[in-house]
């Protein structure tokens, strides 16, 4: 087809009222009409069509579409403008709209989860001792994605050797000293970063052991407050009830956020995370911490349980949002890929590990150490 468009001049006036008649051998789509007795409000002209047949040339042959057959027009347009056209080979194409999507592997994480649960209490009851060691299994392997992150996505070499074992010892020291072992397993921790890291070049020092020592704070120390909740009469129930407020905190965020969430919180920090998910973190938590405060905590008091779940909503948005703030820096989505639909395993502790203190400090203040 030639380059002739639709809002093109009729090709009548070339041929005038005399005119014989088309093309020998051309085929008229249409009634050919006397140009004086057109009306342009009533038809509109259409392209010239070549007579390829006439030419003997291809369809593409720009020798066949220089020979017109004649001024032909429609009594009415191919395509009227109230019927849509169909879209053009390659445009894009409008996308149909999509569901939300909880944006991980659902079934894998509620799996891993139920595991992982079941793990934590069997362990919590069976010896506390046992409980000890789950507590510093997770630090080792958290501390080892943190160091492992900040290396390969920062060049930062926090000494992953002297953090692990001054971490566990660490968890251990709290258990069996109380908060005094903890201050002083964490201070010789951080003096063994500093001494470690000097059996390698200057180049990078300050920047490595701080990370050093700030992993030993962000991980093991602040674990630490898990044991020392361990070490009363009802320990067990106690972390339980940590665990279960966190868990029941992060859960009521993530259900009511997806279902309703329009307001974001943190958009630079965490863009997935509403001020709907927040309100949903705290009347859950605070309704679980009724409950287990009654049920669960020796002389505990409903309202009790109330000004606990608040602190623990709180503190874990706040947890999880730090974490976001690291792995923004990081330019990474998940600390590591150990468990299936969740990340790594700081990726689970981003939120139990800055409630362990308000957990442990708000049962001493209402029920005393045990």
């Amino acid at each position: 087809m030639n380059d002739t468009s639709w809002g093109a001049p009729s090709r009548a006036g070339y041929w005038g009222a005399s005119d014989p008649g088309p093309v020998q051998g051309a085929a008229p789509v249409g009634p050919v009409r006397d140009a004086h007795a057109l009306n342009p409000s009533e038809t509109q002209p259409m392209p010239i069509v070549p007579d390829v047949a006439a030419s003997g040339g291809h369809q593409d042959d720009d020798r066949g579409a220089a020979q017109p057959s004649g001024p032909l027009f429609r009594e009415e347009p191919a395509q009227p403008p109230h019927q849509p056209q169909e879209p053009m080979s390659g445009a894009p194409q409008p996308s149909a709209p999509q569901k939300k999507s909880a944006g991980r592997d659902l079934g894998a994480a509620i799996g891993v989860g139920v595991g992982l649960g079941a793990v934590i209490v069997a362990s919590l009851f069976i010896k506390k001792a046992v409980f000890v060691g789950v507590i510093a299994v997770a630090v080792v392997v958290g501390l080892w994605e943190l160091t492992s992150r900040l290396q390969e996505r920062k060049a930062i070499k926090a000494p992953l050797v002297p953090l692990a074992v001054g971490g566990a010892a660490m968890v251990v020291a709290g258990y069996v000293r109380g908060a005094e072992g903890a201050w002083v397993a964490m201070a010789l921790t951080a003096l063994a970063v500093l001494v470690w890291r000097m059996t390698e070049p200057p180049e990078g020092y300050l920047k490595d052991v701080t990370a050093g020592v700030f992993a030993a704070f962000y991980v093991p120390f602040l674990a630490t407050f898990v044991a020392l909740m361990l070490t009363a009469d009802d320990g067990p129930q106690r972390v339980l009830t940590f665990l279960v407020l966190t868990v029941v905190s992060d859960t009521g965020a993530y259900a009511v956020g997806w279902r309703f969430g329009k307001h974001k919180l943190a958009p630079r920090i965490s863009p997935g995370k509403t001020r709907e998910g927040l309100l949903g973190a705290v009347a859950f938590a605070m309704g679980a911490g009724a409950l287990c405060m009654h049920f669960m905590i020796d002389d505990g008091q409903w309202w009790q349980g109330l000004l606990l779940g608040l602190a623990v909503a709180a503190s874990a948005t706040l947890g999880d949002l730090g974490e976001s703030m690291i792995k923004r820096d990081l330019g990474i989505k998940d600390m590591g890929t150990l468990l299936p639909g969740h990340g790594g395993i700081m990726d689970r502790l981003d939120s139990l590990l800055p409630t362990a203190p308000v957990v442990w400090l708000l049962l001493v203040v209402f029920v005393g150490s045990g």
